[in-house]
């Protein structure tokens, strides 16, 4: 996994958003009714009534938004299906930032440590960064409003703010021993959704799409265009936590690789009629091969990519199979800054088959949280271009299976304890923050490491330190790098030593053979017959 992926983004996601992935809007009001116009305004007078007797009579003071947005709205559209969801404004602008991908703060990830909001890292060219904040800093007073009992989501919404305005920030510093006080100025932050693409191996070039927003297609234009694409002999596209987002970034991304006219996905619903969207943006030129990195918690737009890529044979998918979100929501604004993703279609990949995974006969907590997830109806089967078979109803099944090693005891123990993320604020705490190119931990930093985790009470034997020790050191130098050299730094070390990234490269052999033999057999088939 990226490295990226392992921290909590200022300002934090909201959950309701993270797999509303694949929408349209602003939505039509032109939706047919369910019921007769009678039934419904009598069930609207019965509603108004109970309301206005619980207002009067309940035990505690009622909030409106609460009972209203959260209680009534949200409980008629969980008897529905899973995704469909009404926002408060607060969660509607979340929502419009994630699809503009930026808003205005000082930019920086953060999360909590014993109760505590600690820097995790601040963005490279941040107003935070370009301050001096540094990870592992923690967050005591953001304009003399004391932290202690604020999440940080809380957090974020007060470090938030107009363009240019400023904002205080009061942090302690491990080895410092006053408070350090930053006045910081608010500007635009960006939330890139493609990291930036390097090459992991000479020619074989790693992108990262971490989400689809409105600039996702464009960043990865650009991404191609830095490093040049004539130089890339093989890619690795990692969708690997991706919820999805916008659907035209990513029929927009598919298609880039496919044949111009290629179907990429297409979607229908009870009130709408069939639509396809096609490559238009597409080129045969780009024949290098594709290996795509899935598991359980890629959706929507990310499925649309991957299934696209695999039913026209165009990329090998690697991984687990996907979460399958397969349901179009349509986004509705609403008055008072509120708005409604209502499911309305279904998406259907270019074979036909139908991402979506079954939820009508589970728990919704299930459907999220599920731990089988080769899933699969075996009455939805289809074919792709070669003429391999697929299945549709659970995802998309990867063409080879992948499941990363878990942590053992020892690995689960230093990680719970957060001891690299600690070491790493106390090595730099009365230290610049710099380190030579390069730079590897030696046996003296090891060993002082060693004693730092005992002492922070973790228990383990000499056999599984040594056993562990290649480990502690990846994971060391990382956490580190990310205070030396910054995220992106930081990043490249995480991919590079990733061991799914790795077998990503050692497949591309596979994928350029399923796409050698997809072009043979799709010639044989148009040949004239004689």
């Amino acid at each position: 996994m990226a490295f990226s992926r392992s921290t909590v983004l200022i300002p934090s996601t909201v959950l309701v958003c993270s797999l509303v992935g694949g929408i349209l809007g602003p939505g039509v009001t032109g939706v047919s009714a369910a019921g007769s116009e009678d039934e419904v305004q009598q069930s609207v007078k019965t509603f108004a009534k109970v309301y206005a007797l619980v207002e009067e009579n309940f035990a505690d003071k009622v909030t409106s938004d609460k009972a209203i947005y959260k209680g009534a709205i949200g409980g008629m559209l969980r008897t529905l299906d899973p995704h469909s969801s009404f926002f408060d404004p607060k969660d509607f602008q979340s929502l419009r930032e994630d699809q503009r991908g930026h808003y205005y703060g000082v930019g920086m990830t953060v999360s909590e440590r014993n109760r505590r909001t600690v820097v995790i890292a601040p963005f490279p060219g941040s107003p935070a960064y370009k301050a001096g904040i540094r990870p592992g800093d923690t967050i005591l007073e953001v304009n003399d409003k004391r932290t202690d009992n604020l999440t940080t989501t809380e957090v974020a919404d007060i470090l938030k703010g107009p363009r240019g305005t400023q904002v205080q920030v009061k942090v302690t510093r491990e080895g410092v021993d006053q408070p350090i006080v930053f006045n910081i100025i608010r500007d635009e932050i960006p939330r890139k959704s493609v990291q930036d693409a390097f090459f992991v191996k000479p020619g074989i070039l790693y992108i990262d799409i971490e989400s689809f927003n409105e600039n996702t297609s464009r960043e990865v234009e650009e991404n191609f265009r830095r490093v040049g694409e004539q130089n890339v002999k093989g890619l690795i596209l990692d969708l690997r936590e991706n919820p999805g987002g916008l659907l035209n970034e990513g029929v927009s991304v598919a298609g880039r690789f496919l044949a111009p006219g290629q179907t990429v996905v297409s979607h229908r619903g009870r009130a709408f009629a069939e639509r396809p969207y096609v490559a238009r943006n597409g080129s045969t030129k780009r024949d290098y091969p594709i290996v795509v990195l899935v598991n359980r918690y890629s959706a929507s737009a990310a499925e649309i990519v991957a299934g696209a890529l695999q039913d026209h044979d165009r990329g090998w998918i690697l991984g687990d199979n996907t979460f399958g979100k397969g349901l179009v929501q349509t986004v509705y604004p609403m008055g008072d800054n509120t708005g409604l993703a209502l499911t309305t279609q279904k998406y259907y990949t270019p074979s036909n088959r139908l991402i979506q995974r079954d939820y009508q006969h589970t728990s919704f907590l299930d459907y999220y949280y599920r731990k089988d997830t080769a899933t699969a109806n075996m009455n939805d089967v289809k074919m792709t271009d070669s003429g391999r078979t697929v299945y549709g109803g659970g995802g998309i099944k990867p063409d080879e299976p992948f499941t990363p090693a878990k942590y053992n005891k020892f690995q689960t123990e230093l990680l719970r304890k957060f001891v690299f993320f600690s070491y790493t604020a106390k090595y730099f705490g009365s230290r610049e923050a710099k380190l030579p190119q390069g730079w590897t931990p030696d046996s003296t930093v090891m060993s002082e490491f060693r004693q730092f985790v005992t002492k922070a009470g973790a228990s383990f034997t000499d056999t599984e330190w040594t056993e562990n020790l290649e480990w502690t050191k990846q994971s060391l130098q990382r956490e580190l790098y990310l205070t030396a050299f910054g995220a992106e730094e930081a990043r490249k070390l995480a991919v590079e030593t990733d061991p799914m990234v790795l077998k990503g490269v050692e497949s591309l052999p596979k994928a350029k053979s399923l796409l050698e033999n997809a072009k043979k057999l799709i010639v044989q088939r148009t040949a004239p017959q004689e």
